[in-house]
């Protein structure tokens, strides 16, 4: 039976920390953990990069991993440190601006709406990347046409990092790509969290002017991990105009600007906001309410960033892997392209008029 990370954690939970009670997992000194059929590699974070416990640490995970998984486990000697200080310094030190796209309800266009503002933005000439951080529902693989796709490798200063796809001017990596899309993945929120991470640090990002999260609905692990991880310069938040939709985005809303998070929310779309026929483009059919995202961002007084119609053309190329914004002479991508335009504005009057977000540090209890 082939290893999982949930293997690795619990044969190191039976190691404590010299002089502490508590073991290094629920300490969360294991991170980047990485399995290649028998070899297992992670890092061990302590709290200084000259702690005298680091050898007898390192020594004690070998034993645990070799006793609980076998001899045959491929560990010796990959097993890496660093200190809290150097996990301090700059991720993504390239990337300009990292917006969160996010929903507090699920199936409302959330990650259609990332991945056209995306190809929307890039059509800008602005350099952009796409994280689907949906990692029990990847489908941003499929909207670009890449589902069959791999990522490559390749070393950078000695680590191994991630080659994120392009398509359409956009880098893009999604945990789609490293798993059977017939798969349903069933992982506890510490692996989800933890492969977030690796799509975020471990990959060859480069230099960005934005960097998009598409996050999972709703407000869960993944949230957080993504605002400890990288301070993020703001969200935007999807919802459609149905009343059910509306109240979830409150709760969408309100998590981004809580005291303990604070990352500013940059406006509200709305998606679905009427059907248009192709063959009638003058004709709006208000299927799920009218104009309920305006009178919620007003409530909510934060920007309205724009209305995303329904067209037959949208869902097409979702499925086809031709976003609606690649053409930006249709209906759609018209209204992608204006959003994009107004995404930049909002984003520049963030940086305009407050200091740069600071990643949120969340205490154990």
């Amino acid at each position: 039976m082939a290893l999982q990370p949930k293997d690795i954690n619990e044969a190191l939970r039976q190691v404590n920390m010299p002089g502490s009670n508590e073991n290094i997992v629920d300490l969360d000194m294991v991170q980047e953990i990485r399995i290649d059929g028998k070899k297992v590699s992670f890092t061990l974070v302590f709290q200084r990069s000259n702690d005298p416990n680091i050898p007898v640490v390192k020594s004690l995970c070998v034993q645990a991993i070799w006793k609980h998984l076998g001899r045959d486990v491929e560990i010796a000697g990959n097993i890496s440190t660093r200190s809290v200080h150097d996990m301090q310094r700059p991720i993504l030190p390239g990337v300009k601006n990292i917006i969160a796209v996010a929903s507090g309800k699920g199936g409302v266009g959330k990650s259609t709406v990332a991945s056209n503002l995306a190809v929307a933005m890039a059509q800008t000439g602005a350099s952009v990347g796409l994280i689907d951080a949906d990692i029990f529902g990847p489908s941003v693989p499929i909207m670009f046409g890449e589902k069959d796709a791999r990522p490559t490798g390749t070393k950078v200063d000695g680590r191994d990092m991630i080659v994120p796809i392009e398509k359409y001017g956009v880098k893009i990596l999604s945990i789609g790509f490293f798993v059977d899309p017939n798969d349903a993945v069933v992982w506890r929120g510490p692996m989800a969290s933890n492969a977030l991470k690796q799509l975020i640090t471990d990959a060859v990002w480069g230099p960005l002017d934005y960097l998009f999260i598409d996050l999972p609905p709703g407000t869960s692990d993944i949230h957080l991990t993504l605002m400890q991880t990288v301070p993020v310069t703001g969200a935007v938040i999807v919802s459609t105009p149905q009343d059910v939709a509306l109240a979830d985005a409150i709760k969408g809303t309100n998590m981004f600007r809580g005291k303990s998070v604070d990352v500013p929310v940059l406006g509200l779309i709305e998606n679905m906001a009427w059907f248009t026929p192709e063959e009638l483009p003058e004709n709006k059919y208000y299927l799920f309410g009218k104009d309920g995202g305006i009178k919620m961002a007003e409530k909510l007084e934060i920007p309205f960033l724009g209305q995303i119609p329904i067209v037959q053309s949208i869902r097409e190329g979702g499925d086809n892997g031709v976003p609606a914004a690649v053409t930006p002479d249709t209906i759609t991508g018209k209204a992608f392209k204006d959003l994009a335009e107004k995404v930049v504005a909002s984003i520049e009057e963030r940086n305009n008029n407050m200091a740069p977000t600071q990643k949120i540090h969340v205490s154990k209890k």
